[in-house]
């Protein structure tokens, strides 16, 4: 299979980075070889975080350039736009309709941009899920992240994965059945 690259974007707090370990541990447990690299910036004052995962029978790069992403999975939507450039034309997005205020932002310096879903929809065939408000109705905003694991699921559509073993061997036990939930309505988008 030829290597195929996932980037993961969010703001710190958000759980990118347990998003990618989980799916860097999925990939790696089916045989195949996989890269995780990960960019924190400013992620413990809510700035922006990157995570990259490349998969496939040889992984050569452990970077995805400009262009390079077949899947870019965005946990805020501003993220999204502003990695776009990295997706490949005929690439996915997956959006969260998630807004994090930040810092200039919320000190009333500038102002949010409206559109962001609308801007990438013009470009790119994009998946977009309110994982925020699921996370929310299932009575835990950290699940979000496992919500949006779900939408990796569905997209990438594996054939003889199981998606839950991994969950099952992350999550503590008094919240796996959340977050099974919450992995079950992602995958549903």
């Amino acid at each position: 299979m030829a290597a195929k690259n996932i980037m993961i974007v969010g703001v710190g707090g958000q759980g990118t980075l347990l998003a990618s370990k989980l799916l860097g541990r999925l990939l790696l447990g089916k045989g195949f070889d996989v890269k995780v690299s990960e960019v924190h910036g400013m992620s413990q004052r809510g700035g922006s975080v990157s995570t990259q995962v490349h998969w496939g029978d040889k992984v050569y790069a452990p970077v995805i350039g400009p262009g390079g992403a077949d899947l870019l999975v965005a946990f805020e939507k501003m993220e999204a736009v502003r990695c776009a450039n990295f997706l490949k034309p005929d690439g996915v997005a997956i959006i969260n309709d998630y807004a994090i205020p930040s810092s200039t932002i919320a000190a009333g310096q500038e102002t949010y941009p409206e559109g962001c879903i609308e801007e990438m929809q013009k470009h790119f065939k994009c998946i977009t899920l309110a994982a925020g408000s699921i996370a929310l109705e299932l009575g835990s905003a950290k699940c979000m992240n496992i919500v949006l694991f779900g939408a990796i699921a569905h997209v990438l559509n594996l054939d003889g994965v199981d998606w839950e073993e991994i969950i099952r061997k992350t999550v503590p036990p008094k919240f796996l059945e959340l977050n099974k939930k919450a992995f079950a309505l992602g995958r549903a988008c």
